[in-house]
């Protein structure tokens, strides 16, 4: 069998679909399975604690934002040309698009760093500002 771009995104995205899948599952699990986190000290399913499937489930989110990663980064240049026509529609412009991929690569890296900065702002956020409850 040739592997062609369609073979590549149709097993790409079956993977997707597997991970994800499996994603739910595992949330499913810790949310409605297992006691709660304060209470779940001694409790196992297959031999795993609450906090092993904790680590399951983010690796299993790190694996399927990796896979969605790699997904837009193969369909870079259709969503580029998607963004380009709907400019081009809003502008009432009939003129092909002259960005080559060079230049839709740097606006992908760039808005890749944009994305990690808002999340990592999110993050730190968080770490600032937790606290102990007080009873």
């Amino acid at each position: 069998m040739k592997i062609t771009k369609t073979v590549v995104n149709f097993w790409l995205d079956s993977f997707l679909l597997g991970v994800f899948l499996t994603l739910c599952w595992v949330s499913i699990i810790l949310r409605y399975v297992f006691p709660t986190p304060g209470m779940s000290e001694g409790w196992k399913l297959w031999g795993l604690d609450y906090l092993t499937w904790t680590d399951i489930q983010f690796f299993t989110l790190c694996t399927l934002t990796s896979g969605i990663l790699l997904h837009l980064m193969l369909h870079w240049t259709w969503v580029c040309g998607v963004v380009e026509s709907w400019q081009r529609k809003r502008r009432g412009a009939e003129a092909a698009s002259n960005h080559d991929t060079g230049s839709r690569t740097l606006w992908g890296v760039g808005l890749l760093i944009v994305i990690c900065n808002i999340v990592g702002l999110g993050i730190a956020a968080a770490v600032l500002t937790i606290h102990r409850a007080t009873l």
